[in-house]
């Protein structure tokens, strides 16, 4: 649908996803039907790139404040961690404990490295005070708290000028008694600083973990607060509702108000929705496994989706270095125990620099030249070239087509830019420029690999669906190198992330840690174990505004043979099974056999941590349309273009994606063209489209090729 249609007098939703390089609006009515709409993003003001998206989405549908939904992705969080534009936070942890955040874990992010420094603490030593109290680990009062020790950590802070304080103290997991009255003379002594407390936030063991959670939650909360502020001040002078969703990291969307109170929930809000509509498309069309291939203009997000839902993590780690495989290295950021899709980033997408190191190789990433000044052929000041410089040099852009033609490419600039490195290496500019699309698609093979064949999953049992502005143009390319035998563009890949935003359930998840054998438990322990958690859960969702009938609560425990240190999240079925305790058991050993290869049957297991789920389905509508069909006729390309493909100068076909109907078939090498992306179809392939407007590409055997 175009946008100079005006939109019948329905109900509205908008999603707003705010990228590196572009912010992407989707405006969908109550019946499916979408407008789309891309603009560069305004770093370091990410707002004004939200309120220019909306401002176009409303115009071009002719509304005003008819919207009966607003949901956002943001990267607002990260940014501010990444970039050290944090909070100034103090820490108050338990008298010993002082240098838990410089102990943090027994491993580094290389094993052989010996040179390499663990992240900078968020928060300096001399800001980490401590006071006189115990609590063991089954709740127990040891030493009781002095509130003396407290009012003289709370004078020393008085005039250090930090905005937060966070209280973390030991086993306040299972007793936040001492947590809690701390937390109370620091508010009465502190005014206008922001006081946390760790049992709040996540309320789980392992100290340093919970701490980390807690620290970064409390050092992006201004960051935080004060950009939903700036946009709901935005959307009060337009007449629109204050409130809205945000896309959680955890695939779900909570309101603007409790992003506000626990921002650690948004920090990986933008990849997680592309994620959710690869999982919501597969699910809509049968494929129960999915790997997603999400290519923007910064990086490069690659997700899991098994038996049709998107794996889940609780060991993230913010800001954490890319690994050699394709992945990120092990305590090179700062940990999380928040819940997370399972999301391998890359710095490989559009905007990924291409650079000589000290050797004088070519290397691609992880650096990128953004929305400001974007690549060389963006003609906004760019020089350093770029992974989408290459891909218009090798002709697979075209220039003049870029964003439907709304925003023409300088190729000459690209070809300067690429240059830069072409000439040191005495290589020709294409040679170069084929170079860097080589490089960057080797990088993104191993994040392919890391979530599939690394993880014991075969890629020929999954279909990859590739999107984002760059991803229809490598993805050809990447499955084949993997042996992934299908290749789904969906329709709108440019913009798929902000579709996954209208999608997204409610969701809220509350957790605590009990440490007990599984075989000292049955359905009523279990059941009791878990009903404090299912009311505060539902609490929270129908303080959102969700009604108590809508909502669903999912029950997961944590479980581990006693005595390793990590756990494997097992979900709790209901009434179904009479022996949970052994239908536990068993889901354990075959998880533990899958993930790591072997499984104990005569180790004791103990349950580690309750989660609970408390989801709501959103009121968005499929959003899958039937392609439609031809009456008469066959595709025709509506121009030829020259691109280089193995060394060599070819003429190829290209086609526009809206005059493709249901069943037309388009043989490689050839280049679909559509407003927000472009796919390369390779020689030995072809791409049909099918019923419901995906392009599905698959090897060519129609014409004898293998």
């Amino acid at each position: 649908m175009t946008v100079g249609d005006r939109v019948s007098e329905s109900r509205y939703r908008l999603g707003i996803d705010i990228g590196g390089t572009f912010t992407d609006a989707v405006l969908a009515d109550e019946r499916g039907a979408l407008w789309t709409f891309k603009v560069l993003s305004t770093p370091p003001d990410l707002g004004g790139g939200f309120m220019d998206a909306a401002d176009r989405a409303m115009a071009a549908a002719e509304i005003d404040h008819a919207l009966a939904g607003l949901f956002h992705a943001t990267t607002v969080a990260t940014n501010a961690i990444i970039e050290g534009k944090t909070a100034r936070v103090a820490l108050v942890v338990t008298t010993g404990f002082r240098d838990i955040l410089e102990i943090a874990r027994q491993i580094r992010p290389d094993l052989y490295d010996l040179m390499r420094d663990k992240p900078t603490p968020l928060i300096p030593r001399e800001l980490v005070l401590e006071v006189d109290e115990r609590i063991g680990p089954r709740g127990e009062v040891m030493l009781p708290l002095n509130e003396a020790s407290v009012e003289d950590a709370a004078s020393r802070l008085a005039a250090s000028g930090v905005e937060a304080v966070v209280i973390c103290l030991l086993h306040s997991y299972v007793n936040p008694a001492h947590e809690q009255a701390a937390g109370r003379i620091f508010t009465e002594r502190l005014a206008g600083v922001d006081i946390s407390l760790s049992s709040e936030i996540w309320p789980e063991f392992r100290e340093y973990f919970r701490a980390s959670t807690a620290i970064l939650n409390a050092a992006v909360r201004p960051v935080v607060r004060r950009y939903i502020d700036t946009i709901q001040a935005g959307l009060a002078q337009r007449g629109l509702p204050g409130d809205f969703w945000i896309m959680q990291s955890g695939g779900g969307v909570m309101t603007a108000e409790v992003a506000k109170r626990l921002p650690i929930q948004i920090i990986e809000s933008g990849p997680a929705a592309g994620l959710i509509a690869a999982a919501f498309l597969g699910n809509a069309l049968g494929w129960r496994n999915v790997v997603s291939l999400d290519i923007g203009g910064t990086t490069a997000k690659v997700g899991l989706i098994r038996n049709g839902q998107p794996t889940m993590t609780y060991e993230y780690e913010v800001g954490a270095i890319a690994a050699a495989g394709g992945g990120r290295s092990r305590a090179s950021g700062y940990p999380i125990r928040t819940p997370v899709l399972d999301l391998v980033e890359i710095g490989a997408g559009g905007g990924a620099l291409a650079w000589l190191d000290s050797g004088g190789a070519l290397r691609v990433g992880p650096q990128s030249a953004g929305a400001s000044p974007g690549p060389a052929s963006y003609g906004r000041g760019g020089t350093q070239p770029t992974l989408t410089d290459a891909n218009v040099v090798l002709g697979r852009i075209d220039p003049h087509r870029f964003l439907g033609g709304a925003m023409p490419l300088d190729a000459d600039a690209a070809h300067r830019a690429i240059e830069t490195v072409a000439g040191p290496l005495g290589r020709g500019v294409t040679d170069a420029a084929q170079g860097i699309v080589e490089i960057a698609d080797a990088t993104m093979i191993r994040a392919l690999r890391l979530v599939t064949v690394q993880r014991g999953y075969d890629p020929r049992n999954f279909v990859l669906v590739a999107f984002g502005g760059a991803g229809p143009l490598h993805a050809n390319a990447l499955a084949a190198s993997l042996g992934f035998p299908t290749v789904v563009i969906p329709p709108n890949p440019g913009v798929l992330s902000a579709v996954g935003l209208l999608q997204a359930k409610i969701q809220y998840v509350e957790s605590v840690t009990a440490v007990v054998p599984l075989s000292a438990i049955g359905r009523p322990q279990i059941v009791a174990r878990f009903r404090p958690l299912e009311r505060s859960a539902r609490r929270a969702l129908t303080g959102q505004g969700v009604a108590a009938k809508k909502i669903a609560l999912l029950r997961f425990v944590d479980l581990r043979f006693k005595g390793q240190s990590y756990e494997l999240s097992i979900p709790v079925s209901d009434a179904k099974h009479h022996d949970v305790t052994a239908h536990l058991r068993g889901r354990f050993l075959e998880e533990h056999e899958r993930s790591y290869g072997h499984a104990s049957l005569s180790e004791q297991i103990e349950v580690v941590n309750w989660k609970v789920f408390a989801v709501a389905e959103s009121e968005a509508s499929s959003l899958i349309e039937r392609a439609p069909e031809r009456d008469g006729g066959r595709i025709e390309p509506v121009s030829n273009r020259s691109v280089r493909l193995g060394g060599h100068l070819v003429t190829i076909p290209t086609f526009e994606r809206d005059d493709l109907r249901s069943g037309d078939v388009v043989h490689g090498p050839a280049v679909i063209a559509e407003m927000d992306a472009t796919t390369f179809v390779h020689e030995g392939f072809r791409a049909v489209l099918d019923g419901w407007a995906n392009i599905v590409i698959e090897a060519d055997r129609v014409e004898g090729t293998s």
